[in-house]
Parts: C-alpha cells; structure tokens; sequence
C-alpha cells in the first residue's frame, strides 16, 4: 500500500520537487545517490540519500498548519540517523542555487566509511533544519 503510494507521488510531484530532482538525480549532485518519495518506515520523504542519511523534504503553504506533524515525523527520521533539511516549494522554485549550495555543504559534513555515514559535527547537532536561503 504504501509503496503504490510512494509511486503516485513520484508520478505527481510539484513543479519543485520537479526541478530539484532535474540537480540531484543519478548521482549528478556532489557523486550522491539521491532516491525521490521512497518509503522508509511509515513515511515517504521528498528526497532521501541513503549513504548520507540525509533526507531533503519541500514544504508548499499547508505545511504550516502541519508544523507539530511534521515535528514528529522528522524527529522520527533524526532517531533512525539521519538528517533533514526542510525548504519551501518557492525558495527551491526562486533561489534553486542556494538550495543546492545548503545542501551540498550538509553534504560535505559527512563522511563515509564502508557505506556507513558519520557527521563531522558533535553528536547531536545535527537533525532537522528548516534551512534559510534567503
């Protein structure tokens, strides 16, 4: 069920789920593999990179009345080890270089051992952003 889910998603993505995924497919971005809409536990993240742990979600104007869902969801995600980055739709649709530059710098804060990610950063410090790039 969710994964029937998680297709539609990736079949009816916005115009800037759309336009980053054109930066960060096939290892295009920083040699980092980066899957869209893949189930992990009962939740679908925008974007996910395994090797990272680093998960890129895109929020349009209804996620702010979602702000104590999307909490849970994220420290859900921080407790299995990964990282979020938060944006909005029109910050990826009207500074997209600025996106890409906040995440490839959380992208070079990792490291990868034997396809193990491990934050440069002191433990703890990492977790959910909601990233600025304006």
């Amino acid at each position: 069920m969710i994964k029937a889910f998680a297709k539609n998603l990736r079949q009816d993505q916005t115009d800037a789920e759309k336009l980053l995924w054109r930066h960060i497919r096939s290892r295009r971005f920083a040699a980092m593999k980066f899957r869209r809409q893949q189930p992990v536990g009962r939740f679908i993240p925008d974007f996910i990179s395994f090797e990272a742990r680093i998960i890129v979600e895109l929020d349009g104007g209804h996620h702010a009345q979602m702000e104590k869902r999307d909490h849970q969801r994220d420290k859900w995600f921080e407790e299995q080890g990964f990282q979020v980055l938060r944006f909005w739709n029109n910050e990826v649709l009207t500074n997209t270089e600025k996106v890409l530059e906040i995440i490839r710098e959380k992208l070079e804060n990792v490291s990868i051992y034997s396809g193990v990610s491990s934050p440069k950063e002191k433990p703890g410090t990492g977790g959910t952003e909601r990233a600025k790039t304006f």
